[in-house]
């Protein structure tokens, strides 16, 4: 299968890859927006009521308006049914991913500068998280860990978990992953009614504070509707690889590091960096031989041939380029992978060298797999302790130290046609 092949030496490189780029990232932005609202409205209005009507219209699923529960799925039931080896690998990987983020749990520090002002930041973490579970193409228990463990992680203390169950029927694997994971709560609810009920409340469902977790383009726009009473994670968007090889690796290698991301949605997107032109045909090659064993072909050949690429560039170009892009993910497959990681600004994480496969990130390194797509590097960062965190700054200020402040207030409140916030300073020092 063929698949676009662009030449950074030529002048106008840079503008036509910036119009391939451009091409996915509009196709993901199907405007779902109205018949949303219309959801998010209804159950803001009518609470437990609405959430059943519209888990029974989508699911099938027949649930009790006030408890939000169905007798026919029960999450510690489902758990029990997990399989010992699936277990183990979950409890392996939480491991790690709770000893990644202890580590980045913030401290709280004072200071006290040369007027004896006492300044300082305290960390506390949010009351209450929803964490939405998709239970369509996207039914992934590691999702779950890489949810719910940093807000465990920061001190969270009510973890309330939705999930769709089409049939009535709950993965066991997400199962246990939410009980091992310490989830608080569990509503087999989707879609946007389920993101309005976590914002809102509804029946017993209390509201949260803060919304994580993916979904399809309605539980993105839902996501936007309520932020703002709420707050959430991210909107993310199809998953995306940047792999950056040189001819010293096994064609076969960076063939399936390629498919790896292919597979998870026919918009995702993987792209090749290599100075070698020969070489890339060969790992093209070997991604047809791939292609024809795997159960998720269909899904990977739309995306590859829509959506992937090769970019055939000097490893002095090669830092500038995944820039330009700010992928998801991108592996550094070559012999000093530093010279290059050095000089990336944006990307969602970064792999070094031939062993580390983006598919290990996914599940077990510990770093979290929650990261920002579509471009989105350029300003944001993945999912970590700290978005589970909120920061309160704190100042002691002593009569020496307002009076080191006043004069310097008094005169931008002025300056600002604040006259009230002047006198509250002046009155003290019997000016008011």
């Amino acid at each position: 299968m063929s698949v676009r092949r662009f030449d950074a030496t030529l002048a106008d490189f840079a503008d036509k890859f910036a119009q391939f780029l451009s091409l996915r990232r509009a196709q993901g932005t199907e405007d779902v927006h109205a018949a949303t609202f219309v959801i998010v409205r209804d159950v803001r209005e009518r609470g437990g009521e609405a959430v059943a009507a519209h888990t029974r219209r989508f699911d099938g699923v027949v649930i009790d308006p006030e408890t939000l529960s169905s007798e026919s799925v029960e999450l510690f039931e489902a758990s029990e049914r997990c399989s010992p080896d699936v277990r183990e690998a979950l409890d392996f990987a939480a491991g790690r991913i709770e000893a990644y983020h202890a580590k980045q749990k913030p401290q709280d520090h004072t200071f006290t500068d040369e007027a004896g002002l006492e300044l300082g930041w305290r960390w506390t973490a949010v009351d209450a998280v929803g964490l939405y579970v998709p239970g369509g193409r996207a039914s992934y228990p590691s999702s779950v860990l890489m949810n719910a463990v940093p807000a465990k992680a920061a001190g969270v203390k009510r973890i309330a978990m939705t999930s769709p169950v089409p049939g009535g029927k709950l993965s066991p694997a997400v199962a246990y992953a939410a009980v091992r994971a310490g989830v608080t709560e569990f509503y087999p609810i989707g879609g946007a009614q389920a993101v309005a009920a976590l914002a809102y409340g509804a029946g017993r469902l209390r509201p949260v504070d803060k919304i994580v977790g993916p979904g399809n383009a309605f539980v993105a726009a839902a996501k936007r509707i309520v932020f703002g009473d709420v707050g959430i994670d991210t909107i993310a968007g199809p998953s995306e690889i940047t792999v950056v090889a040189d001819n010293q690796n096994k064609p076969e290698w960076i063939a399936a590091d390629l498919l790896s991301q292919a597979e998870h949605d026919p918009l995702a997107q993987s792209i090749l960096i290599t100075n070698d032109a020969n070489w890339a045909s060969e790992v093209e090659a070997a991604i047809d031989l791939q292609l024809a064993t795997l159960a998720t072909a269909k899904t990977i050949a739309t995306a590859w041939k829509d959506y992937g690429a090769i970019v055939i560039a000097h490893p002095s170009k090669t830092a500038e380029i995944v820039n330009q892009i700010a992928p998801e993910h991108v592996e550094l497959a070559v012999a000093e992978p530093d010279t290059i990681a050095k000089d990336i600004r944006h990307a969602g994480a970064i792999f070094l060298g031939r062993w580390a496969p983006e598919a290990l990130g996914d599940y077990v390194t510990g770093s979290n797999h929650v990261l920002p797509t579509s471009g989105a590097a350029r300003f944001g960062s993945g999912l970590s302790v700290l978005d589970f965190m909120k920061r309160t700054s704190i100042q002691r200020i002593s009569e020496r130290g307002f009076r080191h402040l006043a004069s310097a207030a008094e005169t931008l409140a002025q300056a600002e046609g604040l006259p009230a916030h002047k006198l509250s300073v002046s009155i003290r020092r019997g000016e008011g």
